[in-house]
Parts: structure tokens; C-alpha cells; sequence
């Protein structure tokens, strides 16, 4: 299907899946000390969930973590005392969305998304939503273990700066937009959702935003605009597995 937004045209039947899929092999992603995900059938005594084995259907339980197993959508609720629900906080779907690759900069040991690098690779634009790919974009993403391996993040400033411009919705394919070990400091996290007290909530705290991690864009899809769908399961949580899709634009003669 194609229709038009303002003054370009969308082709929904042609879909950027930038999601990693969940699996319980040793191709799924892993994040923060993890094992891999568990899938198996439910038994009971000597029945088994499992059509090969004389069940008449399939019937697996799922054992997993949002943060650690795949591409996940957080809310502020990640780092807050007071539980607050991604299933509460994102409930608009559809978002005008920049695709940005960056090569992170090196600084004493640590890989680092820059304020400069973000704001100079926006070149003026103010999206609802940033998806970010890091450079160099190898497909061993999808299957890396980040455990002890200090991936690079984003600087507290980049953070803000995207704040600062109205960005809803931050969109990066590493495990966190933070140091994997900062002693619990969060400083990109809190910057982008204005969380000045993990404690006692600000008034001001953007509540509607969200941070995907874990997503993989493929070097097929250029650097531009685009219109992302962001999709979550309904948990009651403060993260949830999800699929953010981007739709191509292009502009109506």
C-alpha cells in the first residue's frame, strides 16, 4: 500500500525491519552478564508442548530479559524508584524518524557518540525520533555477547542536546546509550528523559520518551528520513521486546 503524509509518499509494503528476533541459540544477542534465552515446551508429567513429540499443538514458555536478550523499548521507569509502565508510556506508534551513522570517537579506552558527531550528522533537522548506527556496522552485532566488552555509548551532552530538540524517541543498536559500567551514574539516560532524581521525580521529566537499544540496521539502508513504526509488546514494565520498522519517504512530485 502506498499513501501520502504531508507531502510525501510512504510504500508500506516494503518494510525496514530493524529489530533482532529472540532465539535460544547461540545466535541471540547477549547483554549484562546474561545466559541465553530459554524457549521449551511446558510439561506436565508426560505430556510435552511439542507437536513432534504427540502433542497436538506447540506450547513453549519463554524465559528472557527485555534489556539483555534483543532489541528493547524503555521508559523512564528504568531508572526510577516509582514503577512506571513502557505500556503506559508509549502509546503513539508512528514517528518521523532520521537515520544518523557514527563512528564513535575514541577517548581513554572508551568508544564515544559525541554531542558534534549527533548534532553535525542532523545538519539542522529536528525529528520526533533518532536512530543511531554506529560505525563500523559489522553483522556480528546480531549475535555478540557485549558482556565485559565496554561497547561504546553516548555522551551525557549528546544526550541532552537531543532532549534539547525535541527528540521523543532514541533509537541506538548497542546495549545501552550508557558506559557499561559507570557506577550507576546513567548520565545519557537521565539527560534524555530529564531525570534529575532517580528518587522523587521531577515535574518536568519527559514521560512519553522512549530509548530502543539493541536494534541493527543493515549498510543496505542509507543515512536520511524515514517513518518509524515503534511497536512493543504489552508488558507491564518499565521495558519491553520490540520491533521498530521504518518505512521509506519520498517526496510527491
Amino acid at each position: 500500500m502506498i499513501f501520502t503524509l504531508d507531502s510525501f509518499s510512504i510504500d508500506t509494503s516494503k518494510p525496514i525491519d530493524i529489530s533482532l528476533p529472540l532465539t535460544n541459540s547461540e545466535s541471540n544477542p547477549i547483554a549484562w552478564y546474561l545466559a541465553h534465552p530459554v524457549i521449551e515446551p511446558v510439561r506436565f508429567g508426560d505430556w510435552v508442548g511439542r507437536v513432534s513429540e504427540g502433542s497436538s499443538t506447540n506450547f513453549n514458555s519463554i524465559h528472557f530479559n527485555p534489556h539483555g536478550h534483543g532489541t528493547h523499548t524503555e521508559c523512564l521507569g528504568h531508572i526510577t524508584k516509582a514503577f512506571y509502565s513502557i505500556n503506559k508510556a508509549l502509546t503513539t506508534f508512528f514517528f518521523k524518524a532520521e537515520l544518523i551513522s557514527i563512528s564513535p570517537e575514541s577517548s581513554n579506552g572508551d568508544g564515544i557518540i559525541t554531542k558534534n558527531q549527533v548534532e553535525n550528522a542532523l545538519a539542522g533537522k529536528t525529528p520526533e525520533a533518532v536512530v543511531i548506527r554506529t560505525l563500523p556496522n559489522h553483522t556480528s552485532k546480531m549475535h555478540q555477547n557485549y558482556s565485559h566488552t565496554n561497547p561504546p555509548y553516548l555522551a551525557e551532552d549528546a544526550a541532552h542536546f537531543l532532549r534539547e530538540i525535541g527528540v521523543q524517541h532514541l533509537l541506538i543498536d548497542l546495549p545501552s546509550v550508557d558506559r557499561e559500567e559507570d557506577g550507576g551514574a546513567l548520565l545519557a539516560h537521565k539527560a534524555f528523559w530529564n531525570v534529575k532524581n532517580t528518587n522523587q521525580l521531577n515535574a518536568d521529566a519527559r514521560m512519553e520518551s522512549t530509548i530502543t537499544e539493541l536494534v541493527f540496521v543493515p549498510d543496505s539502508v542509507q543515512d536520511g528520513s524515514y517513518l518509524l513504526n515503534l511497536q512493543i509488546a504489552s508488558f507491564e514494565n518499565d521495558a519491553s521486546p520490540s520491533k521498530p520498522v521504518l518505512y521509506a519517504v519520498s517526496s510527491v512530485q
